[in-house]
């Protein structure tokens, strides 16, 4: 892919939520090609993950729930999950239109491993600032995340 240089307007562009969006851009298309590595996306990732360290298992709806993400977005990660054979969708003996994603030993050994690789891309992110610069940039970002207002969209 090419790389596109920046628009001097951009550039010049400094309010807060153009800054909060081209790093998000950043770190998510830093995320999105780790993760591309092994075959999957950054939320099939989170998928995969929530799946490894949930206590009890969890319906596709609840998933959803949990994970922030529309039925449709939740479908569409999970059938490609499945397709690789890093989940089952296990019917619920009480009712057939239930389903419960279940990863697989194929899946759990993937997450661990594109787990790791992402934890290391975080890391490199994060060696950009001292200790005290990353709890101040931490707070400010959890401060912004526990709004009062409604959270819509997924968690990625």
């Amino acid at each position: 892919m090419e790389e596109q240089q920046p628009i001097s307007a951009c550039v010049e562009k400094w309010d807060f939520n153009w800054l909060l969006h081209r790093a998000a851009q950043r770190v998510g298309a830093a995320f999105a090609d780790e993760a591309a590595k092994f075959g999957i996306s950054p939320r099939g990732q989170l998928v995969l993950q929530a799946l490894t360290n949930e206590e009890g298992q969890r319906t596709q709806l609840k998933l959803g729930a949990m994970l922030g993400l529309d039925k449709t977005t939740l479908m569409s990660e999970l059938d490609k999950l499945e397709r690789i054979g890093l989940i089952m969708r296990v019917p619920d003996p009480k009712d057939r239109r239930v389903r419960t994603p279940v990863i697989t030993d194929k899946g759990r050994d993937l997450q661990k491993r594109a787990g790791d690789a992402l934890a290391e891309i975080e890391r490199s992110l994060r060696a950009r600032f001292t200790h005290e610069e990353m709890a101040v940039v931490r707070k400010a970002l959890i401060d912004l995340a526990d709004g009062d207002a409604p959270v819509h969209g997924s968690c990625l």
